[in-house]
């Protein structure tokens, strides 16, 4: 049987020079970081209810829902970013048809006035999409008070700045601690150019991104530590070669795993954003993004970062300065 492996159609021993273009890289990361710091600044997230408070309702429209006409009588209603997911029945269930969820933002802060004016609000939106698609039924009500979603935010942020601090303290104690602090920027700029997409985008940023950035943040890291690894042991290995050439000899002996491992990833996400329903969109995408963006960082960013932070040959390297 003919070998169709992707492993026989890359070069044995590639010798792409990456180093070499370190500082367009540099200018390009540069710029896509001010963009995204920019549009956080102006537009900001399209955060969902669980960050802004509000009231979710699942609809049973008896049919197949209009997910358009509904996303534009919410648009209509003062509603254009409001959420709206189809749900899939459970199996064994009945109805055929999907299930709607409608997102009602927080009117106000909690609070007699704060509950009278969400439950206006809600009246409104029931009374609106019945006049467009006709009856349905409310299966069920969730709310999510102002000081319920700030915590949520507030613990999302601290999650994210809890594992940055502690792939700092893995990378340093296993490494070198220009390793540890090449790895942790590297990992702000996948964390800070995700931001700026979903800024970009507008698309809902809800809990599912958080968990999202969470696992490009172990995704980026383990593709680093794979080049941080391979080139430890090139310094070892190769005691009197220039730092840039270590450098790049170490990313392109690792570049074939790179490259499948990424193929393969982003296979399994993209089945999940084309299948997975509206409810997982947005995950997969910030996950799709977190592919292209960590594997970019891991060759571009965390390597030729050794370079600026003067990495030297000590105790774990090879025990001599390395030549620049």
């Amino acid at each position: 049987m003919k070998d169709i492996s992707l492993v026989r159609f890359l070069p044995m021993v590639p010798r792409v020079p990456f180093i070499k273009v370190r500082m367009i890289a540099a200018v390009l990361s540069v710029l896509a970081i001010i963009a995204s710091v920019v549009l956080f600044s102006t537009k900001g997230l399209n955060y969902g209810i669980d960050f802004t408070g509000g009231t979710v309702i699942e609809l049973d429209t008896g049919a197949d829902p209009d997910m358009d006409l509904i996303r534009s009588v919410m648009s209509d209603l003062g509603y254009p970013g409001a959420t709206v997911q189809g749900i899939e029945p459970a199996a064994g269930q009945p109805n055929p048809h999907n299930y709607v969820r409608v997102g009602i933002p927080l009117q106000s802060e909690e609070g007699e006035a704060g509950a009278q004016a969400q439950q206006l609000a809600m009246v409104a939106v029931t009374e609106g999409l019945e006049a467009e698609i006709g009856a349905f039924e409310i299966r069920n009500q969730e709310s999510v008070g102002s000081q319920v979603s700030g915590e949520l935010r507030q613990k999302g942020l601290m999650a994210v700045g809890i594992a940055l601090l502690l792939v700092l303290a893995y990378i340093w104690f296993r490494f070198e601690w220009q390793f540890g602090l090449g790895a942790v920027m590297a990992l702000f700029h996948d964390v800070i150019l995700t931001i700026g997409v979903f800024s970009l985008t507008q698309i809902e940023f809800n809990l599912s991104i958080i968990a999202a950035i969470l696992t490009i943040v172990g995704y980026s890291l383990n593709d680093t530590v794979i080049v941080y690894d391979r080139i430890r042991e090139n310094l070892r290995k190769f005691k009197k070669m220039p730092l840039p050439e270590v450098l790049n000899v170490s990313i392109n002996d690792t570049l074939s795993r790179t490259i499948i491992t990424s193929l393969t990833t982003l296979l399994a996400l993209l089945a999940l954003y084309i299948l997975g329903g509206s409810g997982l969109r947005g995950f997969a995408f910030a996950m799709i993004w977190g592919v292209f963006v960590g594997t970019y960082s891991s060759i571009f960013v965390a390597s030729p970062l050794l370079l600026l932070l003067k990495l030297k040959r000590g105790a774990n390297t090879g025990g001599e300065v390395a030549t620049f």
